[in-house]
C-alpha cells in the first residue's frame, strides 16, 4: 500500500471520528437570567464548544432584557413551545442549562412538560428557594422599596404580573406568600394542587440535577436558595434536605438525591454576572455533564 493511500485511509478514519465524536454530544439548550439574552452566553457556549467538539448549543431567544419581568407563566409557555419543538428533533435527548432566573423557569419547564427527553438539568446560581434580599437587580424593578417592604408589592394580582414577584418569598410573611404567589409555591409543591403528582412525574424524568452557586455570589440572597436552601422567619438558613420539600419529596427531589443523581457545586470568588463565563465554573461544574 503506497503512502498516498495510507494518509487517504488515515484521514478517512479521522472524519468517521469527528462525525462519531460530534454525534456523541447531547445538544444543550440554554435559558437566559432577569435582563439577559443570548449575547451573554456566547463564552459560555464556546466553553461547551471546545471541551465537546460538534455540540449543538442554543440559548433560546425569547424574553431578552426588559421583556424578563413578564410573568413566568407566559414565559413557561413560549419556551416550552420553542423547546418541544426542537426536542422532538432529538431522539437521543438533550441537556437544559438554566441561569439565574432561568433556573426557575426550567423547572416550571420539566414540571409541565410530559413527554420532555431532558438529561441534564443544570440550573447556575437561580433561585429555585426563592429570592430574599436587597440587590441591583432588586433595585431596577423595585428603586424605592427595600426587602421587609418588596411583599407589599409582590403579594397580590397586580405584583403577580412581575416574574421576580413570582419567586420572591418573604420568610416573614410565609402566610402571604402561599396565598398569594403563584409559581414558586406551586412548583415547589408548598401548596396542594390538582398537578401536583403529575408535575412529580414529569420533573422526575430527569437523569441528572446539577446545582451550582457560591457564597460571593451577591445576587440570589440567600446564595443557598441555588441548592434549594432558604431562610426561616428567624432569617436562619435550613439547608435542602431539612426543607419541608425535600422531606415529605413532593416533587421529587428526594428521590432524586437518593437515586444519587443530585450535583451540588459550590464556587467561590464568582459574583452573579460571571458565573456563565467563568471557566473555572464551567470545568469544575458544567463539563462532566454535557456528555
Amino acid at each position: 500500500m503506497d503512502k498516498s493511500m495510507v494518509c487517504s485511509l488515515l484521514f478517512l478514519l479521522l472524519l468517521c471520528c469527528a462525525s462519531y465524536i460530534s454525534q456523541a454530544y447531547k445538544p444543550v439548550f440554554i435559558v437566559h437570567g432577569l435582563f439577559d439574552g443570548p449575547k451573554e452566553f456566547k463564552t459560555l457556549t464556546k466553553f461547551i464548544q471546545k471541551s465537546h467538539p460538534g455540540t449543538e448549543v442554543t440559548t433560546l431567544d425569547l424574553y431578552d432584557g426588559l421583556l424578563s419581568v413578564k410573568p413566568l407563566w407566559t414565559q413557561v409557555r413560549d419556551f416550552r413551545a420553542k423547546l418541544e419543538a426542537r426536542l422532538n428533533q432529538t431522539k437521543e435527548g438533550a441537556h437544559l442549562l438554566c441561569f439565574s432566573q432561568g433556573g426557575v423557569i426550567c423547572r416550571g419547564l420539566l414540571s409541565v412538560m410530559p413527554n420532555h427527553n431532558i438529561h441534564s438539568f443544570i440550573s447556575l446560581s437561580a433561585p429555585l428557594a426563592g429570592q430574599y434580599g436587597n440587590t441591583d437587580y432588586l433595585k431596577k424593578v423595585f428603586p424605592k422599596y427595600l426587602k421587609k417592604n418588596i411583599y407589599k408589592v409582590c403579594y397580590n394580582k397586580l405584583g403577580q404580573q412581575l416574574s421576580i414577584c413570582q419567586y420572591w418569598n418573604d420568610p416573614h410573611h410565609r402566610d402571604k406568600y402561599l396565598k398569594y404567589n403563584n409559581f414558586l409555591p406551586w412548583i415547589n409543591g408548598e401548596k396542594q394542587h390538582q398537578y401536583i403528582n403529575n408535575w412529580r412525574d414529569n420533573f422526575l424524568r430527569i437523569k441528572k440535577l446539577v446545582l451550582i452557586g457560591g457564597p460571593d455570589d451577591g445576587v440570589i440572597t440567600p446564595w443557598q436558595s441555588s441548592h434549594f436552601g432558604f431562610f426561616d422567619n428567624n432569617e436562619s438558613l435550613i439547608e435542602m434536605k431539612n426543607q419541608e420539600y425535600y422531606r415529605s419529596d413532593v416533587f421529587g427531589l428526594k428521590t432524586l438525591d437518593f437515586r444519587g443523581d443530585v450535583s451540588m457545586c459550590v464556587q467561590s470568588g464568582v459574583a452573579h454576572v460571571q458565573w456563565h463565563s467563568d471557566s473555572t465554573v464551567f470545568t469544575n461544574c458544567i463539563q462532566d455533564w454535557l456528555t
